[in-house]
């Protein structure tokens, strides 16, 4: 019976060793991510990181689990499946809730709601939750903004934060990014231009929807614009009217879309419109601070479809260099 009891010890004590700490996680190198959700509960949980395919020994993994007392300790997260893990290192990281901070980006956004959708795809919050936020007036202005200029909190950039974030700590950690973004020498750029950090990122809204090809001509639409305002001429810009129509698919402004009652139909209202029609990129939020210096007043696409825009100082020029333009959409076949 000894000899029996000794071999069944050494077998238990050697699996007892195996299952604990023998990698049991294999990425092949590849990045490796789960979700745990708000209310999983620890099979729910385990069935998930199952699916990724990266566990070699399934069994052990929950047969582990349940002993180390997992299913009383489940917390939502986002988690990485780190090669050469042990169900031991897993179940600990899982218990602990250590979780994987993500990278969250928000880019080719027009809407409120837009902005909410992309927000909510990448962390824990329903669209619902962060548009209730976005379209509150009071909750706008104790971040500064109203609900027509709070989209230009948003700075386009690389974020880093977990997933289980809340809207409103979302929120707060926008507002401290955009607090970090203007610096102060930014703030002196925009003071000479007599322009607020709002009516900063409007414009460079307008002038990121002029311009989406070539970042290098933005400084000379943005310095265009800006020569209009002193001016006390109307932009007459024909993505704000795009925007007022709130028509996406529009490829050719007629005049039909000009009679769009709206305050972001610049050709209708003088002055820069309520807020932003995106969220303008840093280098066209950077253009509008730092605008070419000219003579110019009118732009239009140039007619190569390059991608550029043919400029002028004067209107007669300006409705030369749009004919030219009209004429090869014309030909495009383009309406």
């Amino acid at each position: 019976m000894s000899v029996v009891f000794t071999l069944t010890l050494v077998c238990f004590s050697y699996y007892f060793y195996q299952v604990f700490f023998t990698a049991n996680i294999e990425t092949k190198g590849k990045p490796t991510y789960v979700i745990v959700h708000r209310g999983d509960d620890w099979k729910k949980a385990l069935n998930t990181i199952d699916a990724t395919g990266v566990v070699v020994d399934k069994l052990s993994l929950h047969f582990v689990a349940k002993l180390m007392k997992y299913p009383e300790h489940v917390k939502p997260g986002r988690y990485e499946l780190k090669d050469g893990y042990t169900n031991r290192q897993l179940i600990n990281v899982l218990k602990a809730g250590l979780q994987s901070p993500l990278k969250l980006t928000f880019t080719n956004v027009r809407l409120r709601r837009e902005l909410a959708d992309k927000l909510s795809n990448q962390i824990d919050a329903r669209p619902s939750q962060i548009d209730s936020l976005l379209s509150s007036p009071s909750y706008t202005k104790s971040l500064g903004f109203d609900t027509t200029t709070v989209l230009s909190m948003f700075i386009p950039n690389t974020y880093e934060l977990y997933w289980n974030t809340s809207a409103n700590n979302l929120m707060q950690r926008m507002k401290k990014e955009y607090e970090k973004f203007w610096t102060s020498e930014r703030d002196a750029q925009r003071e000479k231009l007599h322009l607020t950090r709002a009516q900063v990122s409007t414009l460079a809204s307008i002038v990121e929807a002029e311009q989406q090809q070539h970042a290098d001509e933005r400084p000379r639409i943005a310095g265009v614009y800006l020569n209009r305002l002193k001016r006390g001429m109307k932009l007459q810009a024909d993505p704000t009217v795009v925007y007022a129509n709130r028509d996406f698919t529009i490829k050719r402004v007629l005049n039909v879309h000009l009679l769009k009652d709206s305050p972001y139909n610049t050709y209708k209202y003088g002055g820069l419109p309520p807020g932003p029609i995106n969220l303008p990129s840093i280098a066209s939020i950077d253009a509008v601070l730092k605008p070419e210096s000219n003579n110019y007043l009118y732009f239009c696409a140039k007619e190569d479809f390059s991608g550029y825009h043919a400029f002028a100082t004067n209107e007669s020029e300006h409705i030369m260099n749009a004919r030219r333009y009209q004429a090869a959409l014309t030909r495009a076949g383009i309406k």
